[in-house]
């Protein structure tokens, strides 16, 4: 589950790199739905939910202006890995402390969960600038506000459908309990009324 949530995440971070960091520190801040581990609580620190939001208005801006938007993707194909591999590994739920021993963090695999975070996040974020170039010749720069708004509404969603997946399988669980525990009781009595030769209706 946590793989998901971590999965999810990093793909939102691919698209817009500030909307996932954002809604981890203000739903760990101000909810209950998401509990940072120690190493990533900083995320929910005032000063970074101010400057993550402001740098998310710029990105939200610069991302809707063509040829602006390129130069942005290419500054961003820096800072969407970093974001990619802290909201992997906080989605995650990864330990990762500072680091003092080098060799011991390598050999204890607390580094994984961020490279796959980094990984995804290049691939989703590599694949935007690529295509976003192409579809602003061929639409005159039409495609560039269209595009992003669209990669920050999935970014969005992405964040959304992986905060909410631990809670919906939750919900799925329990339901699956009761109607588990209902047909039991039903079978139980059906059996017992057999037992007693009454035909159950």
């Amino acid at each position: 589950m946590e793989l998901l949530t971590g999965l999810g995440l990093a793909t939102a971070a691919g698209l817009n790199a500030y909307i996932p960091l954002l809604a981890l520190g203000v739903l760990s801040r101000y909810t209950d739905l998401v509990t940072l581990p120690p190493a990533w609580a900083w995320l929910e620190n005032g000063w970074v939910l101010a400057i993550v939001a402001a740098l998310l208005v710029i990105e939200v801006v610069a991302d809707k202006i063509p040829a602006l938007d390129s130069i942005n993707d290419v500054v961003q194909t820096v800072v969407r890995p970093t974001a990619g591999g802290i909201v992997f590994g906080s989605g995650t739920a990864a330990e990762t402390p500072a680091v003092t021993d080098p060799g011991a963090f390598a050999q204890s695999g607390q580094w994984v969960p961020v490279l796959i975070g980094v990984l995804v996040v290049l691939a989703v974020s590599l694949t935007k600038s690529a295509v976003r170039p192409a579809a602003n010749v061929a639409t005159a720069g039409v495609a560039a506000p269209v595009l992003s708004t669209v990669e920050d509404g999935v970014s969005l969603g992405l964040v959304v459908v992986a905060v909410l997946i631990p809670v919906v399988v939750l919900i799925a669980v329990a339901a699956l309990a009761v109607v588990g525990y209902r047909l039991l009781r039903r079978r139980r009595r059906r059996a017992a009324a057999a037992h007693h030769g009454i035909v159950s209706t």
